[in-house]
């Protein structure tokens, strides 16, 4: 090593050191993680002591950078994992489309909702069923026909494109199915971080399960007529594509007449809530869609370069689904711990409640993303907004700076940040 590199690396630990003590000193890291920061700095991945030459998984590795050689601000401290890639989930395939879902068994952080990402193709059907949870869903690709029957009994039938919302409470039968000329996907995340999409009541499943005599009671019809019901479930299955939007509509209808409860919300109607140069959000809780009792959502949009500013929410966890582009969170959790991950479109993301992070977009293209809560409203708190709302005597003794840079801090929520 030249005098130089040696040098180099002296200045580098010493840093490292000095770093670590000031942040045991001002509580931000445990007195063991000061110690073993002293004993042995962080390697970064620039760094000559970043080594791994034992057997990997370089793709695996490029894609999680900050697992692969954590930052030095994070904690040696273990803190669960937050992220859970639906490249992972198992699929169930049928000619009509598929379904994965990422659950708490897939992820065990995620006590408070699951997710499951479906695929129909054009008269793909999810076949007629309800769930003991409430079903929140947006589009991300394609075009679907949505139904349903209210708790009047009325009948509800819609169809919805990408980026459109729908809500069923649980206990709400309701069914899905592509459209021409290419079908449909979509995100369904249920209120209940133990649901399984496998666990549903089908009309299929229920059939099958019924005594032949009863069924012929209840439905006033001969035994023999029901001779070809099916006898397994369905789940998915591919039929023809439906007719006009307006005939489901006065044929769903019947004598009672349509639902006056519109379970569909039109996303991309609204204007955005919040739009900086960073990026924007559009908040979408049961202020705005009537009908989403439990399930709040935010989605965010991030410019390269962006940061969705350091927050945390105090009513609820939250839920992330990455839809495009390429992004990075660090979660500091308590007892003086934090981990940074790497996110990409197809991941979950998940930060309970109360916890401060941040969501960076480190790609060349817009960061987009859902942030989900088991809510009836959307509430988050921002960090520099509240140190901006705190007396600055307080602020400026916690963090050893001067009213010229505290008075630097945006003093309103910004939401997200630009480059």
């Amino acid at each position: 090593m030249n005098d130089v590199a040696t040098k180099d690396m002296l200045s580098r630990r010493k840093f490292l050191e000095t770093g670590s003590v000031a942040l045991a000193a001002a509580g931000l890291l445990s007195a063991a993680d000061a110690a073993a920061q002293d004993q042995k700095p962080y390697p970064t991945k620039n760094d000559r002591r970043a080594t791994d030459p034992g057997p990997g998984n370089p793709p695996l590795n490029g894609q999680n950078p900050d697992s692969a050689w954590p930052p030095a601000t994070d904690s040696k401290s273990l803190v669960q994992t937050f992220k859970y890639p639906f490249s992972f989930a198992n699929k169930r395939t049928y000619e009509g489309g598929w379904s994965r879902e990422v659950t708490v068994r897939e992820l065990a952080v995620s006590k408070s909702l699951a997710g499951v990402n479906m695929r129909l193709t054009a008269g793909g059907v999810r076949e007629l069923h309800w769930h003991t949870a409430d079903e929140w869903a947006i589009v991300l690709y394609g075009t679907a026909r949505i139904t349903a029957v209210d708790r009047d009994g009325k009948s509800f039938v819609a169809d919805v494109k990408k980026n459109d919302l729908w809500y069923f409470p649980g206990g709400i039968p309701h069914s899905i199915q592509g459209l021409e000329p290419d079908g449909t996907e979509f995100m369904l995340v249920f209120d209940d971080g133990n649901f399984s999409e496998s666990e549903t009541v089908l009309l299929s499943d229920a059939m099958a399960h019924l005594p032949s005599e009863v069924l012929s009671k209840n439905f006033g019809v001969a035994e023999p007529a029901l001779k070809n019901l099916p006898k397994q479930e369905l789940f998915i299955f591919q039929t023809a594509v439906p007719g006009a939007l307006e005939a489901d509509q006065k044929t769903a209808a019947g004598a009672l007449g349509k639902s006056s409860r519109d379970f569909a919300f039109r996303t991309m109607e609204m204007p955005p809530t919040k739009r900086t140069k960073g990026g924007e959000v559009r908040i979408v809780d049961s202020s705005t869609f009537k009908a989403s009792t439990n399930v709040a959502m935010a989605m965010v949009t991030v410019h390269p370069g962006g940061l969705r500013e350091l927050h945390w929410h105090p009513n609820a966890d939250e839920w992330q689904y990455y839809i495009a582009g390429k992004g990075r969170m660090t979660v500091v959790s308590t007892g003086n711990r934090a981990r940074t991950m790497d996110f990409q479109a197809g991941d979950v993301g998940y930060v309970e409640k109360t916890l401060l992070h941040y969501i960076e977009n480190t790609g060349d293209s817009d960061l987009i993303f859902l942030e989900m809560f088991k809510s009836s409203f959307y509430q988050d708190l921002s960090l520099s907004e509240w140190l901006a709302h705190t007396p600055p005597e307080l602020v400026m003794a916690h963090l050893n700076i001067d009213r010229t840079t505290l008075d630097a801090i945006p003093r309103d929520e910004l939401v997200i940040v630009p480059r």
